[in-house]
């Protein structure tokens, strides 16, 4: 009966994370709770998941990443790669992939990847390229990168604590360094000669014009306030028109004097003219109801919107929603969004998706991308924002650069003292967190909107599930099919099926979950058969680490889905022979460096 209740619990948490029904870490959240009521984990065992040692190191590792970002040091190699990348897509993907790779070795490829976005967006315009060439191996060299160290990804981090509950000792930093190397290396070449090859340019350069690929010529023009229209004499929101019609006012005009956001409060009057986003229906009811003209003459083209609502102290942006954001699942309608940040959503981009109407119902998704219009002072606040991530160069006044050297000296000395195991790498990565706030690096309240709690939770939450297929003996179960064929196959087919198996199932639940689920499985099987276990772990941990085959399995392809304007077919084409490639080539160099 236990086994029989573990795997109904664990194949409803599947189904779960694959339909998404709720946000992955309540769901691993739910699975603890449901495990505990069942009595198949003690509650000291259901919520062991938060003090373990992979859960702790990961939270340490989130909030070092946030004081070398938050310090520019990473800034520094902007116009290394400005100057170096040179003209042609290979030798541009070959020096961001040098660049990118060892920095995501060290620090959280999220964090990359997020600095990076701007830096390549900004490049891509000064060549006259389509950012959809360099967004994707932006992605898929920092996931290359992170499997270099220990510390490079949660996933590493992870699997070195199964690994010490299983008996076999945690991994050392640099333990798995010599086989992500060879993989980083062959990785980044595959990218440099076939990107250009698969890869289509889904974004067209941009030439400053950054509405360009949001169509909005049909949903931004300019309306004349009639003699009789109840709009007159009251304020915009007094009349209420914003609130009860799909409509964004933008700027008011009165006597030709331009009166930007904020305009809530501003008194219309008679012949005043609005610049409004808005569909042509909604336009023709307001007309109707509220007494306005349309001014089709003046509809908007690119250039025309462009300059209207680009110049002074206006500007148009577009802004990035981050993993660990709170606006994740409201709308702009809940969050209050134009009050909350003195900007207007003018449009939504969801990968290949445009969304320009009911705006304001449309909850907000991970790696959603919002063209937003108002002052620039807003966008210099949203520049601080840990939730969103406005997609231009940061201001350099917003970075302590004065402390980029102490961060990343911190940085290297908590890799340095756990290299040499002077102290476990948890204990170095918390006093490291210490440091960071002591030095100036950090300020103590940024520490909490540094960890991505998401991850924490997905920790926190699975670890008693991997406990309760033990305790039931449902791993055990499980292993015998498994034993079974792999009695029939060599060794290094065993590391294949693993590694393939876990690729497939990180593509449609999340690397972590992945590496929860197989490694005490795997574990069992090879100690079964005679086989390294170490060697099956590193074989699941690359596989997990390196998912490219949609722009679901890894977060960082979630982050440039949107700016890059990509289908999912993309990921597919170039992350599909990459994936194969590794399956390939990974198990033969394990066997290769650490035996079978």
């Amino acid at each position: 009966m236990a086994i029989v209740l573990t795997l109904s619990v664990l194949s409803l948490a599947l189904i779960a994370f694959v339909f998404e029904w709720l946000p992955v870490d309540f769901t691993a959240l739910v699975v603890a709770i449901v495990l505990m009521l069942l009595g198949l984990v003690t509650p000291e065992q259901g919520i062991a998941g938060f003090g373990n040692t992979a859960t702790i190191t990961v939270m340490a590792m989130f909030i070092l990443s946030a004081g070398v970002t938050r310090t520019g040091a990473i800034q520094v190699v902007r116009d290394l790669l400005i100057t170096k990348g040179g003209k042609s897509i290979v030798q541009q993907i070959l020096v961001m992939g040098i660049i990118v790779g060892p920095v995501s070795a060290f620090i959280n490829n999220t964090a990359v990847v997020a600095i990076f976005i701007p830096i390549i967006e900004d490049w891509c315009r000064k060549l006259g390229i389509s950012v959809s060439k360099l967004l994707m191996p932006l992605s898929f060299a920092s996931i290359l990168g992170g499997t270099l160290t220990l510390i490079g990804t949660s996933t590493n981090i992870l699997a070195s604590g199964l690994s010490a509950q299983l008996g076999y000792g945690e991994f050392k930093v640099f333990q798995f360094t010599a086989l992500g190397t060879i993989v980083f290396i062959v990785g980044l070449a595959y990218l440099a000669f076939f990107t250009p090859r698969i890869l289509p340019s889904r974004k067209k350069p941009r030439n400053g014009k950054i509405g360009q690929s949001y169509e909005l010529d049909d949903y931004v023009t300019e309306v004349v306030v009639a003699t009789n229209s109840s709009l007159v004499g009251r304020t915009l929101n007094e009349s209420g028109v914003q609130r009860q019609f799909d409509i964004d006012v933008l700027e008011l005009i009165h006597d030709g004097t331009h009166f930007p956001q904020p305009i809530g409060d501003k008194t219309i009057d008679r012949g005043d003219i609005l610049i409004v986003r808005g569909s042509r229906e909604v336009l023709l009811q307001i007309k109707d109801e509220r007494a306005i003209e349309i001014l089709p003459d003046v509809k908007f083209n690119q250039e025309s919107l462009q300059e209207e609502l680009n110049t002074g102290e206006e500007k148009i942006g577009e802004i990035l929603i981050l993993s660990n954001s709170r606006l994740i699942g409201s709308t702009l309608k809940d969050l209050r969004f134009r009050q909350r940040y003195n900007g207007t959503v003018l449009a939504i981009r969801r990968g290949q998706e445009l969304i320009r109407e009911r705006l304001g119902k449309v909850p907000l998704r991970f790696g959603d991308l919002l063209l937003v219009q108002g002052p620039k002072q807003s966008f210099r606040g949203l520049q601080n924002s840990r939730e969103l991530l406005v997609l231009e160069q940061r201001d350099v006044d917003n970075l302590r650069i004065d402390k980029a050297k102490v961060a990343v000296g911190i940085c290297l000395g908590v890799v340095a003292v756990s290299a040499f195991n002077l102290i476990p790498i948890m204990v170095s990565a918390l006093a490291g967190v210490i440091l960071m706030v002591l030095t100036g690096c950090l300020k103590p309240g940024e520490i909490y909107g540094a960890v991505r709690w998401d991850v924490i939770f997905l920790l926190a939450g699975l670890i008693p599930l991997s406990t309760a297929m033990d305790n039931s003996g449902a791993t055990e179960l499980l292993a015998k099919p498994l034993l079974a064929v792999g009695n029939h196959l060599s060794g290094y087919w065993i590391l294949m099926f693993f590694y393939i198996i876990t690729s497939l199932l990180t593509a449609i639940l999340s690397n972590n979950a992945a590496v929860l689920l197989m490694i005490p499985l795997s574990v069992k099987v090879a100690t079964s058969l005679g086989i390294n276990p170490i060697s099956v772990m590193f074989a699941i941990t690359f596989a997990a680490s390196n998912s490219f085959m949609t722009p679901i399995g890894y977060q960082t392809n979630t982050m440039i889905y949107g700016p890059g304007g990509y289908k999912f077919v993309d990921f597919v084409r170039l992350g599909t022979p990459l994936s194969i490639l590794l399956a390939v080539i990974t198990p033969a160099l394990i066997i290769l460096l650490y035996g079978l």
